[in-house]
């Protein structure tokens, strides 16, 4: 065993010893830590909260570090949707919980763009996804609603202190060549349990090259591997986002907070310059591999959504490869944008209409068939989509055939109604 002083901390140790009070921690010690945030959705926020604090007689700790967004059952369209959303409605009108987005998009797109979280930061959310918030230094987890309850009324949650991988990328991605290409990579070498309870630490010149849409792709699908959080030490790139969103960026000590030389962390080298276009195919994120192996592969539905697949970059990826073609015939193109800020941002900049053009429905910006809501995939339906999840049945039909892959990958065999290595289309 290394021996290690107090002083050599990875990102994750440095982050959780803020919360929790410390000078350093240490994996496998046990803490306690203060929430700056916690968010939750109309499906696991209100309706299962609201009757364990009235049962409680129990109150919100901090409502300024609450966060509720609707975005998993709208619009509704029948009675257990609507009644849902009139609980979370009524209830954040009862609590006047001052941040509140409803119908503005995926929570895990909307609280980072209406500036909720900000390096340093310790931060959990009513969601699995909730990683993407470690692509802004800030160490955020999913946990469940018993979980969630402890946290709205004290502010406070225990942890284990996980050990660090460091998924280090080096080189550049090739065009056509995403971050969600190297989470379906990383995904199908070490499979879905191959982070489990540990903290993942993306870096490397191919990850600071990447945008901050883009970081929040890696970070949220570290869920993928198993793991409780997906860190990227905040940047330059980081601020600038941070002054997009009208933050002001006081945790400056936190920019370039890379884990110290000699921390304890297991490394794991990637490059970058090698990585081709992946695919996952039925019915695991773990069941990647390159795309050529499934050129051809013929497709009923190409759906562009979910939070790691319709966000503004992916959006501008997807138009990229379709300006000024069509779909191909018997292929439905399903375009649903994270969020009303990207999808106003993308019909500004003319990408939404290239999008259109080419043949693409519109969909509204939340979760819908990602989280098997709204219209959804039929039997026998065979399926190349941007979500992060690929489960039987999870989008709809257990018999529909799901793949996954890039908005390049995805546009590309919307294209040509076949599974398609996007670097054909974009030569």
């Amino acid at each position: 065993m290394k021996n290690l002083t107090p002083t050599s901390q990875t990102l994750a140790q440095k982050l959780i010893a803020r919360a929790a009070g410390r000078a350093a921690v240490m994996p496998g010690e046990i803490v306690n830590c203060k929430v700056d945030l916690a968010m939750f959705h109309d499906s696991s926020g209100p309706r299962r909260l609201k009757p364990m604090l009235e049962e409680l007689g129990a109150h919100i700790w901090d409502k300024s570090k609450v966060v509720l967004v609707m975005d998993h059952y709208v619009p509704e369209r029948d009675d257990e949707s609507r009644k849902i959303v009139r609980i979370a409605r009524e209830w954040a009108q009862e609590q006047a919980l001052p941040h509140v987005y409803d119908s503005q998009g995926i929570c895990h797109v909307v609280v980072p763009q209406n500036g909720h979280i900000r390096p340093g930061m310790f931060c959990v959310g009513g969601d699995s996804h909730s990683p993407t918030g470690g692509a802004f230094g800030a160490y955020m987890f999913g946990i469940g609603s018993t979980e969630m309850l402890g946290v709205v009324v004290t502010g406070e949650i225990w942890l284990r202190v996980p050990h660090t991988q460091q998924m280090h990328w080096r080189g550049q991605l090739a065009k056509g060549v995403t971050a969600k290409d190297m989470m379906l990579h990383m995904t199908g070498r070490f499979g879905m349990n191959g982070g489990q309870y540990q903290a993942l630490e993306f870096c490397g010149s191919a990850v600071r090259a990447l945008s901050m849409q883009e970081r929040m792709t890696l970070s949220n699908m570290s869920a993928e591997l198993g793991a409780q959080v997906g860190l990227i030490a905040p940047d330059e790139v980081t601020a600038a986002w941070l002054k997009t969103t009208g933050v002001i960026q006081a945790e400056t000590e936190w920019l370039d907070g890379f884990s110290d030389e000699g921390a304890d962390v297991t490394r794991h080298d990637f490059d970058a310059n090698t990585l081709t276009p992946y695919v996952a195919a039925p019915h695991s994120p773990a069941n990647a591999h390159e795309v050529a192996r499934y050129i051809g592969t013929r497709v009923d539905v190409a759906y562009i959504g979910a939070c790691t697949g319709a966000k503004l970059d992916d959006l501008r990826a997807a138009a990229e490869v379709l300006r000024g073609q069509r779909v191909a015939t018997g292929v439905r193109l399903m375009v649903a944008p994270a969020s009303l800020q990207d999808q106003r941002a993308a019909e500004k900049e003319g990408v939404l209409q290239v999008l259109m053009d080419a043949g693409a429905e519109l969909f509204p910006t939340a979760c819908g068939a990602c989280a098997g809501y709204g219209e959804t995939m039929g039997d026998n339906t065979t399926v190349i989509s941007s979500t992060a999840r690929n489960f039987k049945g999870r989008m709809g039909s257990a018999t529909a055939q799901v793949y996954l892959a890039s908005p390049y990958t995805v546009a590309a065999s919307a294209l040509r109604g076949v599974i398609t290595d996007p670097r054909e289309v974009l030569q």
